[in-house]
């Protein structure tokens, strides 16, 4: 436990001298296929620490819990940090957590880590030779794995995930946006807004309510809508309502409801959609039911143990 922890303390200091020399992470450096090759590369290097478990004591240790409880310590304290305080793009140090190098580390080690107790617990459902083994070992690769491509995933895929404001008027067809530093972005669909919606509270309000709620609900609208038409170059023309949370999907795009002209209200010509693109959420998809499934078979093949 103690060669855990310095190894974990040393990569936290690793990254306080890469914060203050190189600066903060820059994720738009691991944009497609950069964020390719590096999970290559980290796949092969937990393939060839996995074989040389054998030979070397390093690489066994970094497969058993010894490295892994003082990781997950580092990581808890690292994580509730972040909790703790508001996190902001371009922020200090334990306000930009995602980008803060001792947090990165950190949690790419915890990867690797993960890494080789899937690879373990894989070669010892394939090639163990103990009876009913495989009804502890198939629920846990599930859970692990499940976790372990969700976290990779989630984290190379950031780079490649656009978040764009778009500012469409009634009766013109728009296909540029905006992404967040402010630079104009074509894209391959073009939406058209047809008709704004908006929806009021009714001016008698109970009588319980108190005069600030009354005045609250009086700015708030009660709901706000786009009709819109999408036109794609694959061809495809669809009409649509875009409400608040619950958003249209097309061709790896969800269009969001974002904004308006406040201050025409029900007589605004002009909505403002969000629209996100994320390629690498079916692998997160794919690693959150994975654990679901291990969850469910932990359950089960536990039941079938007590009945038997």
């Amino acid at each position: 436990m103690q060669e855990g922890f310095v190894i974990g303390g040393g990569l936290i200091c690793a990254g306080l001298m890469l914060e203050l020399t190189v600066g903060k992470v820059v994720w738009d450096a691991f944009a497609w296929p950069a964020n390719l090759v590096v999970l290559m590369g980290f796949l092969l290097l937990a393939i060839l620490i996995f074989f040389l478990q054998p030979k070397s004591y390093l690489c066994r240790f970094l497969a058993s819990y010894h490295a892994a409880v003082p990781t997950l310590v580092y990581v808890v304290a690292l994580t509730i940090v972040m909790g703790l305080t508001r996190q902001q793009v371009n922020g200090t140090w334990l306000n930009d957590m995602l980008s803060f190098w001792p947090f990165v580390l950190i949690y790419t080690y915890m990867a690797l880590i993960l890494a080789l107790v899937v690879l373990n617990r894989l070669s010892r459902l394939l090639f163990g030779k103990k009876k009913w083994a495989w009804r502890r070992d198939v629920p846990f690769f599930l859970n692990h794995c499940g976790l372990l491509i969700a976290l990779v995933t989630a984290t190379l895929g950031n780079a490649d995930m656009q978040r764009l404001k778009m500012i469409t008027v009634v009766g013109e067809p728009e296909w540029r946006a905006i992404n967040n530093k402010g630079e104009v972005q074509e894209l391959p669909i073009a939406i058209q807004l047809k008709k704004f919606i908006l929806e009021e509270y009714p001016a008698e309000m109970e009588p319980q309510l108190s005069a600030d709620s009354m005045m609250m609900m009086q700015r708030t609208p009660k709901r706000f809508a786009s009709d819109i038409q999408i036109l794609t170059k694959s061809g495809k023309n669809i009409s649509a309502t875009v409400d608040v949370n619950r958003p249209v999907s097309i061709d790896g795009w969800k269009i969001y409801q974002y904004g308006y002209d406040t201050q025409m209200g029900a007589m605004s010509n002009i909505s403002i959609l969000e629209l996100v693109s994320d390629p690498w959420l079916p692998f997160v998809y794919t690693g959150i039911w994975m654990m679901i499934a291990g969850a469910i078979s932990m359950f089960l093949f536990g039941m079938r143990r007590k009945s038997v």
